[in-house]
């Protein structure tokens, strides 16, 4: 049998109205959606009624299918001819596994494609009314993850990049981490008072934006984090 076809869809960060037509069309087409928890919902409506969902969503402090698990999923899928989606959320090449799946794809030899969407860290900043960059005052951007494969903040960051007072900075998967996170960057002489913004559930109706201080925030994440997934941002534009 010839091997199926295997599409990487971004969904983005949740709004069905944000998902790319090409991205709409392929679900549609569809033989075989796995899908990420972040990214099922309405965006699933697009799913024809005879293809089959899979949810292989990974989320922190929860069970989750291990990530060999899902990359044999699609391998097997792929093999029977099935068009296959694997659906994830925001674009999938930011901190999304997407690396690991693609190596699992070309080992077995099966074709893919991978289709963008709409990061969550740029609706992050919409739905907050603000740029990522500003001439002279945040003179670039920097995304980085806040968890390493055990949950813990990352090993060897580049702390004199991330303190950066004229840089914004987004963390992904950062609310358990940051309040150590945030005590390294004060000491590596990133201002205090620098604003930052908790931006959770991005485009979904149960969205908030918590305005804050780098400080204020840590404080406040060591008390309590919610379940709500969500983005970190700070820097000169974090408060308009």
């Amino acid at each position: 049998m010839t091997p199926g076809f295997v599409s990487f869809v971004s969904s983005g960060p949740g709004d069905p109205e944000l998902l790319t037509l090409k991205a709409a069309r392929r679900l549609a087409e569809a033989d075989v959606i796995l899908f990420d928890d972040l990214a099922s919902g309405p965006l699933l409506t697009h799913a024809a009624p005879s293809a089959e969902l899979v949810a292989v969503g990974k989320r922190a402090g929860r069970p989750s299918p291990r990530q060999d698990h899902v990359s044999r999923l699609l391998v097997d899928h792929a093999a029977t001819g099935a068009r296959v989606v694997r659906l994830k959320s925001g674009d999938g090449g930011l901190f999304g596994r997407l690396e690991e799946e693609l190596v699992a794809l070309r080992a077995a030899g099966i074709a893919y494609e991978i289709i963008p969407g709409v990061p969550s860290a740029c609706a992050a900043a919409a739905a907050a009314g603000i740029p990522l960059t500003r001439r002279l005052t945040a003179r670039r951007v920097q995304f980085i993850t806040g968890a390493d494969v055990t949950g813990g903040l990352p090993e060897g960051l580049n702390w004199p990049a991330l303190a950066d007072p004229e840089a914004t900075t987004v963390v992904f998967m950062g609310k358990r981490t940051f309040p150590t996170l945030a005590a390294q960057l004060i000491a590596h002489g990133l201002p205090p008072d620098t604003p930052a913004l908790l931006a959770e559930a991005v485009t979904h109706p149960e969205q908030t934006l918590t305005r804050l201080t780098v400080v204020t925030l840590a404080a406040q994440l060591a008390e309590t984090r919610g379940d709500q997934p969500a983005l970190i941002l700070y820097g000169p534009l974090a408060d308009p």
